[in-house]
């Protein structure tokens, strides 16, 4: 499956679609994208939604991974409002369906998402956060981000099971 990955797409109500069963159907399948199974498309579409009106509002971007017209891989860059912050961006929301999993598409979702913020003006590099606990930082680290932080327990996925948030930085 060879990913076809689009910047800053026009988000037509199919596209929207597409992100939304994306989310939902990753976050299921075990993704660490804001969510612990079982979700349902309504706990995800308040906050697909809200990011998708910072994409319109131009303080997100936005990467899609299409395999056709089915949207296989997504993720945004949120830039900083912050005065002195303003040299970076997150990546935030970073998604895989589970159909796309284990094939490259999140090393070349990565990839994309690198590309993007090397064309905006003044970016030197790009931050994320990551869930503890599920190798995410080793895969992060293969696409080039090194771990700057840690959190121990931050994140509370359940009673008794409680990860780490884990910063990691891309310098472009």
């Amino acid at each position: 499956m060879a990913l076809f990955f689009v910047a800053d797409p026009i988000v037509t109500r199919p596209l929207r679609a597409g992100l939304l069963k994306t989310w939902t159907d990753a976050s299921n399948a075990g993704g660490a994208i804001g969510f612990v199974p079982p979700v349902s498309p309504l706990d995800v579409e308040p906050l697909l939604d809200e990011q998708l009106e910072a994409v319109a509002d131009g303080r997100m971007r936005l990467v899609v991974g299409l395999d056709g017209d089915r949207v296989r891989a997504a993720g945004f860059l949120e830039s900083n409002s912050h005065r002195l912050m303003q040299h970076w961006v997150w990546a935030k929301t970073i998604m895989v369906h589970p159909k796309a999993q284990g094939r490259g598409a999140g090393f070349a979702l990565m990839l994309a998402l690198g590309s993007l913020a090397r064309s905006m003006p003044g970016i030197e590099a790009v931050r994320l956060s990551c869930r503890g606990g599920l190798g995410l930082e080793d895969f992060y680290a293969r696409c080039g981000y090194k771990e700057v932080g840690r959190v121990p327990g931050a994140i509370r996925v359940g009673r008794g099971d409680d990860r780490d948030d884990i910063t990691m930085l891309l310098s472009l």
